[in-house]
């Protein structure tokens, strides 16, 4: 595609896929303008952003279903795909690359084969991911039987119907991936408008606080949050503070950090989660996110430490709750208790494979 105009009988190859727990458009890096203004002009225009209900384009008037991955062959050592994750906003002219996606990292590994990226083995295909957001490197097995992705299977995964083929995905170095540190204010814990929060980075920017802070119990329904406007305010006070705390600067117009309210586990597992993405409630919460949760589960001075209900160990498997269920967390810490490597797993599969057309030209 060329880099001037967009018009509307312009098509793209485009791959419509269900990853984790989101949705999204799954592109080939050659398939897209290379300058980034004629890019996020198309994908505003693809997803019908910005309106709440992107009725004009595939964007499912969510945060969870308005992303897209972009992929191209790595010229990288020891790698097989880059892959870049774009937050699409849905109700403004914002395209965002400020974080990584785990959700739509489950389905890059199969994307790739069947793009022909990475050649399929018989039975399970490894491909190795530079996340580009973050510059991280991921592992993802997908199930190849006779040679050909199989999106069906029998792991389930909280948030989503039915079972699926399991994609395991194991994750390198990916602390203080968009911070420069785990704990990037130097601290395990800070105070943000007499609150005590962490502000960490295993993958994802996150800020954690006690739900009782707020007058939260931590059980509330995602509707109940998103109604309550002084709750958001407040949230939304500590979270463009702990931006510039986490260097990630001005953050009015990002999508990072992701602002966690813990509490308690009621259903058996270490803790339980609300999350704001930044401004929506989230349905669940994001892979990434809850890495760095469990990870501040971890850490004694955290307001999480107090909540959790932590397995022993250095090797710990976490159940992070959320609002429809919970996402299990595979913690790997060393010899001073920190964390060495994180694993999850996820599920994936494809929705559609086809074109998709630009509806508009949008002025950013």
């Amino acid at each position: 595609m060329q880099d001037n105009n967009i018009m509307e009988t312009d098509a793209v190859s485009c791959m419509w896929m269900r990853g984790g727990t989101s949705k999204g458009a799954y592109f080939l890096a050659d398939d897209l303008p290379s300058n980034k203004e004629s890019r996020d002009k198309f994908l505003l225009s693809i997803m019908g952003s910005p309106d709440p209900m992107q009725i004009d384009g595939i964007g499912g008037a969510d945060p969870l279903t308005s992303k897209v991955a972009i992929i191209n062959k790595s010229d990288r050592q020891d790698v097989d795909v880059d892959y870049l994750f774009l937050q699409v906003f849905v109700d403004q002219i914002i395209v965002s690359d400020g974080q990584n996606c785990g959700n739509l990292l489950a389905g890059v590994g199969p994307f790739a084969i069947e793009r022909g990226l990475v050649t399929a083995q018989d039975g399970i295909t490894s491909v190795t991911v530079f996340m580009k957001n973050t510059e991280q490197v991921a592992v993802a097995s997908v199930a190849t039987p006779a040679g050909k992705v199989s999106y069906v299977g029998q792991a389930k995964i909280d948030g989503v119907p039915g079972t699926a083929s399991p994609i395991p995905i194991t994750f390198k170095d990916i602390a203080g991936a968009s911070c420069g540190a785990l704990l990037p204010t130097g601290k395990q814990v800070d105070y943000i408008n007499n609150v005590a929060v962490t502000c960490i980075d295993n993958g994802m920017p996150v800020v954690v606080l006690k739900a009782e802070d707020f007058g939260c119990t931590g059980k509330e329904t995602r509707e109940q949050l998103e109604q309550n406007t002084e709750l958001k305010a407040q949230l939304e006070s500590i979270r463009l503070q702990a931006g510039k705390l986490m260097n990630l600067g001005d953050v009015s117009n990002k999508s990072v950090p992701k602002m966690t309210l813990v509490s308690m586990a009621n259903k058996g597992g270490v803790i339980a989660t609300r999350t704001f993405i930044p401004h929506r409630c989230h349905a669940s919460i994001g892979v990434f996110g809850a890495v760095s949760v469990a990870t501040a589960c971890t850490l004694p001075n955290s307001p999480a430490y107090h909540l959790a209900k932590l397995p022993k160990g250095k090797h710990k498997t976490m159940s992070i709750e959320h609002p429809i269920g919970e996402m299990t967390i595979i913690l790997d810490l060393d010899d001073d208790g920190m964390p060495a490597h994180a694993a999850i797993l996820r599920t994936s599969r494809k929705l559609f494979d086809g074109q998709v057309f630009s509806s508009q030209l949008v002025n950013l």
